[in-house]
């Protein structure tokens, strides 16, 4: 009995990792759009977001670099491509001469303000933000579904919970083809998937 409990909860530990995996993409894949529109990559708009955020301490190479993961020269060809675009500015350090620190000019920071937070995650948020959950599952799906809606972008979502699926005589089966499903097959992603009625993310 334990280990049945304990399968569905990594079950549901896993759809929770996915819709936030899901999410996640999602909201990245609008960024570079929003970013190539400017000639800029999301990279770039990291670091500045991080340079936005941080204190006069920690506004170095190393810094940026340690806070985001990236190697050293991956954070220096950012910086001059940034600089460049004069969206930030370096100073050397008044004690330390071997120490740059790096700052948003105006443009930077005017930058920033346009860029986030996304609009999409915006209008999602404040429609979720007034709703009751029963779990952080339905929480992440029901933002998914209003950010797939937003985006026009397909919900790639899990059979089972298609407009189409049907039980029919005790088996399953897709009503978009009208073809027999497996049990394994109503657990898997489909490029058709049309989310089941949902009031509220269909709420104009």
């Amino acid at each position: 009995m334990f280990d049945a409990y304990a399968k569905i909860a990594l079950m549901h530990e896993l759809e929770t990792f996915k819709l936030i995996e899901r999410i996640s993409s999602l909201l990245r894949s609008e960024e570079r759009k929003k970013y190539a529109a400017i000639g800029l990559q999301p990279v770039h708009g990291q670091v500045l977001e991080y340079l936005a955020r941080c204190n006069k301490y920690s506004n170095t190479h190393a810094s940026v670099a340690e806070y985001l993961g990236l190697t050293k020269g991956t954070v220096s060809q950012s910086i001059q491509i940034l600089e460049r675009k004069r969206y930030l500015q370096k100073t050397i350090d008044v004690l330390d001469g071997r120490v740059v620190h790096l700052s948003l000019t105006d443009a930077g920071i005017t930058l920033i303000d346009e860029l986030k937070p996304l609009d999409m995650f915006k209008q999602a948020e404040h429609k979720v933000s007034h709703q009751e959950f029963d779990s952080i599952e339905n929480a992440l799906q029901t933002t998914l579904g209003l950010l797939q809606k937003i985006n026009q972008s397909k919900s790639f979502g899990m059979c089972r919970t298609c407009e189409h699926f049907r039980v029919v005589e005790h088996h399953y089966q897709c009503g978009l083809t009208d073809e027999d499903l497996e049990r394994d097959d109503t657990d898997k992603i489909c490029r058709d998937h049309i989310p089941k009625n949902h009031s509220f993310i269909n709420q104009e």
